[in-house]
């Protein structure tokens, strides 16, 4: 597999995308084109969201093409050269997804070696499930199961800043609340400005903020370029990769 999971669109207020624009050239160097899936937006229409990411990725050189736009949204997948995926609400994401049997269509052409790339909901979904998503449940899909590229739970814009006067749970709470309940399966939590870089069995953490480890109640901290898979062999029962087709 060849993935691409970013944090988010933005870093220290930057310009869209604009933090990201090295690695996703990088990623994308062998295709000429890329299926930007705008599922998870909710208050931005789908072609809106389509026009930005396009805007954004001008000068790599690469034809973003909607699938929105297609007559055939499976066929569409299917043949994609690479596909990608935005932020926004992951439940809608996921419950679209679902409602348009692509789920196993990504699925497919990703295991087949095509470049993926993801940011928040994007990146979310290549986890085993979306129960560490960070976003409000205002639809119900028929499945929290996503993609399940990585044995593990991914929660984007990681953050462990507590702002002054707030009592409500933060997000190591809610992070503690899944491992107290699901032990042995690891989540990765990626700040502001980061990405995980998956190339067949290697899993690099990119950008300076690093990241984060979380198992069975314990959090550690991942440094830049970290190779995950070496580091933390040890601590885990199974492969941190899933190759099912």
């Amino acid at each position: 597999m060849n993935l691409l999971l970013l944090s988010s669109s933005r870093a220290n207020n930057s310009d869209y995308l604009t933090p990201n624009l090295a690695w996703i050239k990088t990623h994308l160097s062998k295709v000429s084109s890329v299926l930007f899936i705008p599922y998870a937006g909710v208050t931005i229409s789908h072609e809106q969201y389509y026009l930005n990411v396009k805007a954004a990725l001008a000068s790599l050189n690469i034809r973003v093409d909607a699938l929105h736009h297609q007559a055939d949204v499976k066929a569409a997948v299917l043949n994609a050269e690479a596909i990608l995926i935005g932020g926004g609400n992951t439940f809608q994401l996921v419950n679209l997804l679902y409602k348009n049997d692509l789920i196993n269509a990504i699925r497919q052409r990703v295991t087949e070696g095509v470049p993926y790339i993801g940011w928040s909901a994007g990146a979310n979904i290549a986890g085993e499930t979306i129960r560490t998503t960070n976003d409000m449940p205002i639809v119900e899909p028929p499945s929290f199961a996503t993609l399940h590229f990585l044995n593990a739970q991914l929660n984007p814009h990681y953050t462990d800043v507590v702002p002054a006067d707030f009592h409500g749970e933060t997000r190591d709470m809610r992070l503690a609340e899944f491992m107290q309940l699901n032990p042995s399966v690891p989540i990765i939590g990626l700040p502001e400005g980061t990405a995980l870089k998956i190339t067949d069995n290697q899993i690099v953490q990119l950008g300076q903020a690093g990241g984060y480890w979380f198992l069975a109640g314990t959090k550690q901290a991942i440094a830049e370029n970290t190779e995950l898979t070496a580091q933390f062999a040890a601590t885990l029962s199974r492969p941190l990769l899933n190759h099912a087709s």
